[in-house]
């Protein structure tokens, strides 16, 4: 009986979007070359979704007034949109001032946008966005560590790149303002477009296909690492200096772009994505709820820096309830932060695979009751990566492992059995903002897997 309880909650939770009383919904207005849609046509569920708060204690997003995004805008800033203009239009008028837009507003995602689309609708590609002294060949020769040496580049050339990387900023950089929902309908994809949420709160991004936020002009970097490396610009979604940021039922992936079709230039991978989902620059109070990360690399940055300053007493972060399918490392890699990581499903291993949870400098992570499934490759002890912490919480996690049986795990002793130094099994503090009692371990792929990533939501 107590385990259909627990599995009524969670479910609960998950359908929330469906239960909270609606403002009443008028036409969208028009701000764009196109008539949006009149937000009247879509189905009562997908209105309710646009007005749904985060539930109370869900996550470090609710603490003190909670996330409620753009649930109290007026008619005139809800809409419905199809392109990328239109985007922009909705989000306050300007993609340079739009950060600054304070005024709640509801924006359904309609379709695939491509931030990659010009204003009147043409598709660009890099070299419509590259400085007319910029070429990659060029590059490439100038910057050979048989020519250059192992030095950063300079000079006119990486200029012309720094100035093309601006160029991308202004056509692929999305800015989103405070007291925002942005939420997909059904069939709502995002390519090649970074949500940028910087210095604003209160922000919920919901039921979105992210795909392929690439970088046309990846810097070289020859002193990351002991061979260097290609490191690129754009997440997925970034979070930077904000507060009360809900991310929910996205499902981010590369698309039809992975990165193991991409070339090798100086020995090393050509890396044209960053992360899927980072939290940094002070940012706090986000919960990552029921997404979906699919065959990515770099997925969960939280905190930028080793240096200690402002993230200290930051980067509080919930992460629960996503599926983490085939992806490489950060899953995530936490600085600082209290980051509380529970009823997660890992399907993991294979080619590249690094890591799962980066325990980084004076980091804080709560890990419990997640659920691991492991290629035969993958070593349990190795699911934890030291990045400089002394310690984690770690309890309740299950392994299954190739075509073995699903068995409880105690990941920490495992790691540190195979590694020095020990990291010590208290991280500090207790949580407690969490809306539901947690799923019994086993049965998190189940749930998860059913419920998690984009077009999950009843709509």
């Amino acid at each position: 009986m107590r385990r259909r309880t627990v599995i009524a909650a969670i479910l609960a939770a998950a359908l929330a979007a469906t239960t909270a009383a609606p403002a009443s919904a008028a036409p969208a207005g028009q701000r764009s070359s196109r008539a949006a849609e009149p937000i009247g046509r879509q189905a009562p569920a997908a209105q309710l979704l646009g007005r749904q708060a985060l539930p109370a204690n869900d996550g470090w997003a609710a603490e003190g007034a909670g996330t409620t995004g753009g649930g109290a805008a007026t008619a005139d800033r809800v809409r419905v949109v199809r392109t990328r203009a239109e985007l922009v239009a909705a989000l306050g008028g300007d993609n340079a001032t739009n950060a600054a837009d304070a005024t709640p507003k509801i924006v359904y995602v309609a379709g695939p946008i491509d931030g990659f689309e010009g204003p009147d609708g043409t598709p660009l590609g890099c070299a419509d966005l590259a400085d007319p002294e910029y070429s990659l060949p060029a590059y490439l020769t100038a910057y050979d560590p048989a020519v250059w040496g192992r030095v950063d580049p300079s000079g006119p050339l990486e200029a012309a790149r720094v100035r093309s990387v601006a160029a991308q900023t202004r056509q692929t950089q999305l800015n989103v303002g405070s007291n925002t929902t942005i939420v997909g309908l059904r069939g709502a994809r995002l390519t090649g477009l970074t949500v940028m949420i910087d210095r604003v709160a209160n922000v919920i991004v919901r039921n979105l296909e992210l795909a392929d936020a690439r970088d046309c002009f990846p810097a070289w970097s020859p002193t990351d690492g002991d061979a260097g490396n290609w490191n690129s610009q754009y997440d997925q979604i970034s979070v930077r200096r904000s507060e009360h940021v809900w991310v929910d039922h996205n499902t981010f992936t590369d698309g039809d772009n992975p990165d193991r079709a991409q070339p090798s230039y100086f020995g090393r991978p050509y890396q044209v994505h960053d992360g899927s989902l980072d939290v940094t620059h002070t940012a706090s109070l986000v919960t990552a709820s029921w997404n979906r990360f699919v065959g990515r690399d770099k997925l969960m940055l939280i905190g930028s820096s080793n240096t200690v300053g402002p993230d200290v007493d930051r980067l509080k972060v919930s992460v629960h309830h996503n599926l983490f399918d085939g992806d490489l490392q950060r899953l995530p890699r936490v600085r600082f932060g209290q980051v509380d990581v529970h009823e997660n499903h890992y399907r993991l291993g294979g080619p590249g695979f690094e890591y799962a949870l980066g325990v980084g400098v004076r980091s804080a992570i709560v890990a419990e009751h997640n659920f691991f499934t492991l290629a035969d490759d993958v070593d349990p002890a190795d699911l934890i990566r030291d990045w400089g912490g002394t310690a984690l919480t770690e309890r309740g996690s299950w392994v299954r492992q190739g075509d073995g049986r699903a068995r409880p795990v105690d990941l920490l002793a495992a790691y540190n059995a195979a590694h020095d130094p020990d990291l010590g099994g208290d991280a500090g503090w207790t949580p407690t903002l969490r809306a539901a009692p947690p799923l019994p371990t086993p049965l998190v792929p189940l749930v998860v897997g059913a419920w998690a990533g984009a077009g999950r939501l009843p709509l």
